[in-house]
């Protein structure tokens, strides 16, 4: 009798780790660590236009993220920048393991779209490179020339969990 008491006791942990789990990230996407507006956030990767990214984001998160050519059709009205580090500070957060993303707008404000345009940041002198944590800061060091920003064309849904005013 006592050994089926503590086997039922075990499984309710189990479903209420599993419940809890569920209620945080229903979808089992994981997360990723970006900054906005000088905050960290949270957001996720779902779908992007490029396949070489699908397999690089697919291998960094350990979760699919799907292929949609036609991503790269959308309206510039509706594509947002996001800010992705080739080189500079190695934290490991970013695709190419440098530091984070960097996002310039929230949910609830104007241009905000979960469709990013992927701005690919690369620093021309690695020892002068820093963390940059909003679209301002990156934007300034582009204007003293510390870094060079390239569009290559790739869209990314990248929807936000968390910002500095809100979550989901």
């Amino acid at each position: 009798m006592r050994k089926w008491a503590i086997a039922a006791v075990l499984l309710l942990v189990a479903f209420t780790g599993i419940a809890i789990g569920y209620y945080l990230n229903p979808t089992g996407i994981p997360p990723v660590k970006g900054y906005l507006e000088g905050k960290e956030i949270q957001f996720i990767h779902t779908e992007v236009s490029d396949a070489k990214v699908a397999e690089l984001l697919t291998a960094m998160m350990g979760s699919p993220v799907l292929l949609v050519p036609s991503l790269k059709q959308a309206p510039e009205s509706m594509v947002a920048p996001v800010y992705v580090f080739k080189n500079g500070v190695k934290k490991g957060e970013g695709p190419f393991q440098f530091q984070s993303d960097v996002f310039d707008r929230s949910p609830g404000t104007s241009g905000y779209s979960p469709l990013r345009a992927v701005h690919i940041v690369t620093w021309k002198d690695e020892r002068s490179a820093r963390e940059l944590k909003s679209a301002a800061e990156v934007k300034d060091a582009a204007s003293k020339g510390e870094v060079i920003i390239e569009k290559p064309g790739i869209v990314v849904n990248m929807p936000l969990l968390t910002w500095p005013e809100g979550r989901r």
